[in-house]
C-alpha cells in the first residue's frame, strides 16, 4: 500500500474516533499501535516499549507533577487577592489601569504556576467583578484576563515547555530562558493596546475618582504582597538559570515556596494538601498517557514513511522555508480552535520538526512560536479552554458571546507579537544565548 494511501487511512481513523468522542490520547495511542503492528510486526511493540522506558528514566519528567502541585497550591493560597489589592492602589488612578494591573498580575502568576487556567480562574473571580463595578467595558476586561491568563504556558516555568522538551529532546532550561523575552513583549504590547484604547475612549476604562485613590503610605505598605511571589519566582528560575539546580530540583523548591506562601496567608490545611495532591495525581496520570500516545504516534508515523511525504509536500508551498513556517503556524492556529494544546503537540510535532530542522530554524525559537500559538488556541473560539474557564467564574450577565467577541483584538495583538519574533529572533534567543552561550 502506498504511503499516500496509508497516510489518508491513518489520519482518517484518527478523525473518525475523535469525532465519536473518544479521548484523544487513547485514540492516538491505540490507532498508532495498530498501524505500527501492520507496518513492523511485533518488533514495533519492543521499539515502543524501549522508547517509553527511556522516557520514564528522564529526570525532567519528575518536574511535571511538582510544577502542577505548585500551581494548584498557589491558586488556593490567597496570594492573588493580595496582589490585586496592591495593583488596585498603584494602577487604579490611570485610565485602563485596573486592566493593565490585572494583566501584570497574570504575568506574575504565570511565572509562579506554569499552567494557563490558574490565572484565568483567579483573575476572573477577583478582578473581573471589580472592573465591571468600576464601569470598565465588559469586552476590554474579559479580553485582558483571557490574554494574560494564557501566558502561564509561555512565561517559565511551563508544563507545556517541559512536554515539548521531552518530545523534541531540546534543553528545557533553554526553553524556559527563551520564554522570558516573548512573555514580556506580549505584556508590553497588550498593555500598550489597553492604554491607547482607554486614552482614546476614556469610557472603556475610567480612572478611579481622586477621593478613592490612596496615598503613598498605603501604596508602599501594599508592596508587601509581591514579596512572596517574587521570592518564589527568583528562587525557582534563579536556581535553574544560575546552574544551581535542575528544573526538577527547582520545581521541588517551588513547591516548598508555595507551601510557605499558603501558610503565611493562613490557607494551609490538610484538606488543601489532600485536594491538591489528588488533582496533581490526575493530571500527572493524564500526562503519562499523553507521552505513551506521543511515542506510539511518532513510531507509527516514521514507520509509514509519512515524514518524507510531508517534507516533499512542503516543497510545493510557495515562499520556501518562510512559506513553510507560515503554513505550519496557520495549521497550529486552526487546530487551536478545535483541539487542546497537548493534542496538537502530539499530532503536529512529529510532522513539523523534521521540516523545521531541514529549513535551518532553531528548534528553541520554533518551540516558543509553537507555545504562543497554543496560547492563542487557549483563547480562540469555539473551544478555547480559557473561554470556558472564564465563563465558569464570570458574573451571570456575561454571555458566551461577550467572551467570544472580547478576544478578537487581543488575538490580533498576540499575532503581532509573533510577527515581531519572526522578524527579530533575538527577542526569543537573546536570553538563552546570554545564559547558556
Amino acid at each position: 500500500m502506498s504511503v499516500e494511501l496509508l497516510t489518508l487511512l491513518f489520519f482518517g481513523c484518527l478523525l473518525l474516533f475523535v469525532l465519536l468522542g473518544s479521548p484523544l490520547a487513547f485514540v492516538l495511542g491505540g490507532v498508532s499501535v495498530v498501524f505500527l503492528y501492520y507496518e513492523m510486526g511485533s518488533i514495533g511493540f519492543y521499539l515502543l516499549a524501549s522508547k517509553m522506558w527511556e522516557t520514564m528514566q528522564s529526570p525532567t519528567l519528575m518536574a511535571i507533577p511538582l510544577f502542577v502541585y505548585m500551581a494548584i497550591l498557589l491558586e488556593k493560597s490567597g496570594v492573588a487577592n493580595d496582589l490585586y489589592d496592591m495593583m488596585h492602589q498603584w494602577w487604579g488612578g490611570l485610565r485602563g489601569g485596573l486592566a493593565i494591573g490585572t494583566v501584570l498580575i497574570c504575568v506574575i502568576f504565570a511565572a509562579m504556576s506554569g499552567i494557563s487556567g490558574a490565572a484565568v480562574v483567579t483573575m476572573g473571580t477577583i478582578a473581573l467583578p471589580k472592573m465591571l463595578e468600576r464601569g470598565y467595558d465588559k469586552k476590554l476586561a474579559l479580553g485582558a484576563i483571557n490574554a494574560g491568563g494564557g501566558w502561564g504556558i509561555l512565561i517559565p516555568p511551563s508544563i507545556l515547555m517541559v512536554l515539548y522538551s521531552l518530545l523534541t529532546e531540546v534543553s528545557v532550561g533553554r526553553l524556559f530562558a527563551a520564554g522570558i523575552g516573548p512573555g514580556l513583549t506580549l505584556f508590553v504590547l497588550v498593555s500598550i493596546y489597553i492604554g491607547v484604547r482607554c486614552w482614546l475612549q476614556p469610557e472603556l476604562g475610567p480612572a478611579l475618582p481622586k477621593e478613592e485613590r490612596t496615598g503613598w503610605g498605603p501604596k508602599l505598605r501594599s508592596l508587601r504582597a509581591v514579596i512572596l511571589p517574587i521570592l518564589i519566582v527568583t528562587i525557582v528560575l534563579g536556581a535553574i538559570f544560575g546552574g544551581f539546580a535542575t528544573p526538577t530540583e527547582a520545581a521541588a523548591i517551588g513547591v516548598f515556596g508555595a507551601l510557605v506562601a499558603t501558610t503565611v496567608n493562613g490557607q494551609l490545611s490538610w484538606k488543601v494538601i489532600h485536594e491538591t495532591a489528588i488533582a496533581t495525581l490526575r493530571l500527572t496520570a493524564l500526562v503519562m498517557w499523553i507521552l505513551f500516545a506521543a511515542h506510539a504516534f511518532s513510531a507509527a508515523y516514521t514507520a509509514l514513511g509519512a515524514q518524507s511525504l510531508i517534507s516533499n509536500l512542503m516543497e510545493f508551498i510557495p515562499g520556501g522555508k518562510w512559506g513553510a513556517l507560515l503554513f505550519m503556524l496557520t495549521v497550529l492556529f486552526l487546530f487551536g480552535m478545535v483541539l487542546d494544546p497537548v493534542g496538537i503537540m502530539l499530532i503536529t510535532l512529529p510532522v513539523f520538526l523534521p521540516v523545521v530542522r531541514d529549513a535551518g530554524f532553531d528548534p528553541i525559537w520554533f518551540g516558543i512560536l509553537f507555545i504562543i500559538m497554543m496560547e492563542v488556541g487557549y483563547m480562540t473560539p469555539p473551544f478555547g479552554f480559557n473561554l470556558f474557564y472564564l465563563k465558569g467564574v464570570a458574573p451571570p450577565d456575561v454571555t458566551m458571546g461577550d467572551i467570544y467577541a472580547s478576544v478578537i483584538p487581543y488575538v490580533l495583538v498576540t499575532l503581532l507579537g509573533v510577527l515581531l519574533m519572526i522578524l527579530f529572533p533575538g527577542i526569543v534567543l537573546f536570553i538563552p544565548e546570554l545564559l547558556y552561550g
